[in-house]
């Protein structure tokens, strides 16, 4: 009896559901946007030259510690300025820009030798193989100081691609620098494409949630969730430029000794323009499970293309299901019925039942709907995700929503603060 009482949402109907209750209220809200876009097809009509790859790859395997790569560039005929190839202007000009340490110092990343990362990997055996995907294969490495990290080679395409992608995603850790972000330590482009990062010590957050007999407690999952949305919020609007991840998922969600999750692989990220309000790509790329309705059907990327998957993170911290099962079946559908009936009794992973925070369970659940939205118009941003996850809700007072129950229910544990009155001047 003196044990915490499990969290249960009392069933309702479809109306009074997470779901039910925002897109009944934004129904009848316009959805006028502005539609200007760019096509990735249509900027990709330049034609892509070896000889340009080869002479950046260049650069970058003669660069010496600490030297400014915009230096290395400046007065060259091989300068990026005479591209004419979208792909290569928006997925390489962001690695030439130097990263610098808020303290005052540069920050050179360590370009590895081919014999160096092989001695690390011990050849690239098998054994070391910690990660494999459809772009690259990840494995375990020790360094000559003692160092152990993640050796990320690429694998898809052909010579040419290989470096574009490689380029592409060099070019967007260069802009990140947060907690809840991968850290790269280097890279080598000798004999293949190499990234090189530091390994974390408790593997990816989906190991723990399908892989491992041990399973993470409720604080730990609910902290994961904080951090992630950080690391979120931190690449849509605390970057130097708007930052689309792409494959947001429990794989690439790496877990600290501490479990401070870490977002990785940025190998399908993309960087939007300050004044495009979105891109449309041709190329289908990404998880199954995870992806917007609108990225599948007409190609559409922008943030709330992360926040739809991060919706299904949070449903697999607190379900412990995959996104798609081995069967195919998809969590989302699997659980959007449970969610309109508020039904988090249901939704709750074996082994913590009885054991989870229900004020907490209530704004995760709540957060997650409101993530999955069919329209992406009415999904919050980040801002507003992370606002609801730590019991603000400030975001959401003006809303219809707050008179129905369930909503009823979380503001009388999670109170919506009052605006303060403005001071005369």
């Amino acid at each position: 009896m003196g044990k915490q009482k499990t969290g249960q949402l009392s069933a309702s109907s479809t109306s009074t559901s997470p779901v039910g209750m925002l897109e009944d209220f934004l129904r009848s809200s316009g959805s006028s946007t502005d539609t200007s876009t760019v096509s990735e097809q249509e900027s990709r009509r330049g034609q892509k030259h070896g000889s340009r790859w080869g002479y950046i790859v260049g650069i970058f395997s003669r660069r010496r510690p600490g030297e400014d790569v915009l230096g290395l560039f400046a007065g060259k005929e091989g300068s990026l300025k005479r591209s004419t190839s979208m792909r290569c202007v928006i997925g390489t000009a962001p690695c030439f820009m130097p990263r610098i340490d808020p303290n005052g110092g540069d920050l050179p990343w360590k370009h590895f030798g081919c014999a160096e990362l092989q001695s690390a990997t011990n050849n690239f055996s098998k054994e070391n193989l910690i990660g494999k995907g459809g772009y690259a294969e990840v494995y375990r490495g020790c360094l000559q100081n003692g160092k152990v990290v993640a050796v990320k080679r690429l694998t898809r395409g052909t010579p040419d691609e290989k470096i574009a992608d490689f380029l592409a995603e060099v070019g967007i850790m260069a802009h990140v620098a947060h907690r809840n972000t991968a850290k790269l330590v280097g890279y080598g482009v000798e004999g293949g494409m190499h990234l090189v990062l530091e390994l974390s010590p408790n593997g990816s957050l989906a190991s723990w949630l399908y892989g491992l007999k041990e399973k993470l407690e409720w604080q730990t999952r609910y902290r994961v969730a904080l951090g992630t949305a950080e690391g979120l919020l931190y690449l849509h609007e605390g970057c130097p430029r708007r930052i689309v991840h792409r494959d947001i998922k429990a794989a690439n969600i790496l877990l600290t000794r501490d479990f401070e999750p870490q977002i990785c692989d940025f190998g399908l990220a993309k960087w939007l323009p300050e004044k495009w309000t979105h891109l449309t790509v041709s190329k289908f790329e990404g998880t199954f499970g995870y992806l917007a309705p609108e990225y599948m059907m007409h190609g559409i990327v922008d943030e709330k293309t992360d926040v739809f998957a991060f919706g299904v993170l949070l449903l697999e911290l607190v379900s412990g299901r995959r996104a798609l099962d081995y069967e195919q079946r998809s969590l989302v559908i699997w659980a959007k019925p449970l969610l309109r009936k508020s039904n988090a009794r249901e939704l709750i992973d074996a082994s913590i039942a009885g054991n989870y925070d229900t004020g907490q369970l209530n704004l995760v659940v709540l957060a997650a709907s409101l993530c999955l939205c069919q329209s992406s118009i009415r999904r919050p941003s980040m801002s507003q995700v992370l606002q609801i996850l730590k019991g603000d809700l400030s975001c959401l007072k003006n809303t219809g929503e707050l008179r129905t129950p369930f909503f009823r229910k979380i503001l009388s544990q999670n109170p919506v603060p009052r605006a303060q009155p403005s001071t005369p001047e």
